[in-house]
């Protein structure tokens, strides 16, 4: 794997690069939660690295992190909505635009704090989006003109994301008839896919989650790019309005099918 910083990118977009050792792939845009771009985050993006994808994650507090939760509240409690917006749009742009990308279609992976931006991003009209990964997250928004899938990785106990909120948030899906998977980690609470963050990481949600998010991210992706060669593909495992809902050991899943 080759690990870049981003300074190479026009304009300096500050965050964190990671290219497979094959020098091209995918590309994934991965947006950190409050705690900053921390080696956590970082070696995230190694990860999707090992497995093929050009991963860039944008710094959204410019070199600052946070240990705690009272800091992590006093960095968010500093970004401002139109420098967030144009710094994310921009690192989406930039990535599209990389010469390590083979394609303009993009994954984006957003934990809690990006989960939020991630789907303002996914829903703006022009997004290069395809395929949106959430961990602990959710958002208001119509979603009518958003061409990405969606992947929700949620915790069964969560304070920072109410039940709520999760369901407006399907509800929107569901009328906007965009396709959607939520699955549910039981014994799982927020942060539990971070592994430093002893206090809320669960090694077995953690495992499923990523492999889950791996397997979607290659699927959708190669998707997006052979669609427009081989016409619409028969990717979808339902037709709305109908929906898949199971519950097991690996916790509870909703597949939301999209129009035909």
């Amino acid at each position: 794997m080759v690990d870049q910083m981003v300074s190479h990118v026009p304009d300096g977009v500050d965050g964190h690069l990671a290219v497979p050792t094959g020098g091209t792939g995918a590309g994934v845009l991965v947006l950190h939660a409050w705690w900053g771009l921390n080696p956590f985050l970082r070696g995230l993006c190694d990860r999707l690295a090992s497995e093929g994808f050009v991963a860039l994650a944008p710094d959204l507090y410019h070199g600052k992190t946070a240990a705690t939760v009272e800091e992590a509240k006093r960095l968010r409690s500093r970004l401002r909505r139109e420098t967030v917006s144009s710094e994310i749009v921009w690192a989406a742009e930039a990535l599209a635009a990389h010469p390590a990308v083979l394609r303009p279609d993009l994954g984006l992976i957003g934990f809690s704090l990006g989960a939020y931006w991630a789907l303002w991003l996914a829903d703006q009209p022009s997004s290069p989006i395809r395929a949106t990964v959430l961990f602990y997250g959710a958002r208001g928004g119509d979603y009518a003109t958003t061409r990405s899938t969606f992947l929700f990785n949620l915790a069964e106990t969560d304070e920072w994301v109410s039940a709520s909120s999760v369901k407006s948030l399907e509800r929107a899906l569901r009328k906007a008839g965009k396709e959607a998977t939520f699955h549910i980690y039981p014994g799982a609470g927020h942060w539990f896919l971070e592994s430093d963050r002893p206090e809320a990481y669960n090694a077995l949600a953690a495992e499923l989650a990523w492999a889950r998010t791996v397997k979607f991210l290659h699927q959708r992706l190669l998707a997006a790019w052979l669609t427009p060669m081989l016409g619409q593909l028969p990717v979808l495992e339902c037709s709305w309005p109908e929906y898949q809902a199971t519950g097991s050991a690996t916790g509870r899943s909703l597949h939301l099918g999209a129009l035909p």
